[in-house]
């Protein structure tokens, strides 16, 4: 199982790491993709779990809130907006036509839209920041690292559950583990990146931003695990070797994105 996971995020590093760096139509097109597949899964668990948010409208209207935050993100609001109110009439007629869950529907509709649209676009507003490059390079590796050191640390010492419900087996001590290798590898990467021509992050700065996204990035986690919960399943889907699905691997990169975004426009820019 290891094996497998390590071969898989090889291979996801070969892909991504060349679009991240190309950036434009590129990168946009990958995490077009991925939040695509995301957001099929999203609809997967639902439907699982009793609920039906209709794929076709599910996954076009994020792939088209993403595109538009891309290339026009003046019309991104409005296009929510339509979005919110074509789902509303939607499950209008989905009860009209017999289905009295149709307002929860609704719910999930919209929730993924959201979620998996408004706030994955996030990744593309990082890019599209000047030196994007620099700042996306400082914003994932934080989640990733916090991700990476949580999972070794928990399975060798952890011993206290962190949350028993959503997920039995994250412990305190791989949460933790993961704050302090998400901080100190951020801060690492902050005077590394500035050294070779990236915004000016001071060790500290950097420190600060990757304590913020490794203390908060695992709820993303945490919420990802709730839906699955709910409807019985162990992973979104098996895409993935050793990882499972897209949606597994992107949970937290959902909250280190819009954090992270908010954190530079806030802090740094």
């Amino acid at each position: 199982m290891l094996m497998k996971r390590i071969i898989a995020a090889l291979v996801l590093a070969v892909i991504g790491i060349p679009a991240m760096i190309m950036g434009g139509l590129f990168y946009y097109a990958l995490i077009m993709l991925l939040l695509g597949i995301a957001t099929w899964e999203y609809g997967n668990i639902f439907r699982t779990a009793g609920y039906n948010a209709p794929t076709v409208f599910l996954v076009g209207g994020v792939v088209l809130l993403v595109g538009l935050r891309a290339y026009s993100p003046i019309l991104a609001p409005a296009c929510l907006t339509l979005l919110i109110l074509a789902a509303m009439t939607w499950h209008l007629f989905d009860y009209e036509k017999g289905r009295n869950l149709a307002a929860a529907d609704f719910v999930v509709t919209v929730g993924g839209i959201v979620y998996l649209g408004w706030i994955g676009a996030y990744l593309i507003d990082i890019r599209n920041l000047p030196d994007g490059i620099w700042w996306l390079a400082l914003v994932l590796p934080a989640a990733w690292l916090a991700d990476t050191a949580a999972y070794f640390v928990g399975k060798r010492f952890g011993k206290h559950q962190l949350t028993p419900r959503l997920s039995p087996k994250k412990t305190w001590e791989g949460y933790w583990g993961g704050v302090i290798f998400g901080t100190a590898g951020t801060a690492g990467l902050a005077l590394l990146w500035h050294s070779l021509g990236g915004p000016e992050v001071t060790w500290w700065q950097g420190a600060i931003l990757g304590a913020a996204l490794s203390t908060l990035s695992t709820l993303g986690d945490l919420g990802e695990s709730m839906f699955k919960r709910q409807a019985g399943m162990k992973d979104s889907s098996q895409i993935i070797p050793g990882h499972g699905g897209v949606l597994d691997r992107m949970d937290s990169w959902l909250w280190a994105g819009a954090l992270g975004y908010l954190l530079i426009i806030w802090f740094f820019i």
